[in-house]
């Protein structure tokens, strides 16, 4: 995963309202809830809720498949799951050594 990527996915989790939506959907599982399912848990406009929705979807956090009438959201577990992995990917692997003029320019 490309740091932009993974700064736009941390970008749309930084606010409240989507990281309830996402925390929401992924607590359902993969059979995911409607809209107004979200709306209704959620206790918010329905304007408000398809704004954070749009942002999630074209991040890639919340998947949507249309059912009939209804549309279902589901977290985007992929996604999550990259993201998590780009966040851990270099764990605990140290430092190379800083090369001794950078040493130097660090020291006030």
């Amino acid at each position: 995963m490309k740091s932009d990527l993974a700064a736009r996915r941390l970008a749309e989790l930084g606010n409240v309202t989507r990281l309830d939506i996402f925390r929401l959907l992924v607590r359902a599982g993969h059979d995911g809830l409607s809209i107004s399912e979200v709306r209704d848990r959620l206790d918010i406009p329905m304007s408000t809720l398809a704004f954070h929705l749009r942002g999630l979807v074209q991040a890639g956090l919340v998947e949507q498949e249309k059912v009939g009438r209804t549309v279902i959201c589901r977290g985007g577990f992929g996604a999550l799951q990259e993201l998590v992995g780009f966040l851990q990917d270099q764990c605990c692997q140290g430092l190379p050594a800083l090369p001794a003029a950078k040493r130097k320019q660090g020291v006030a």
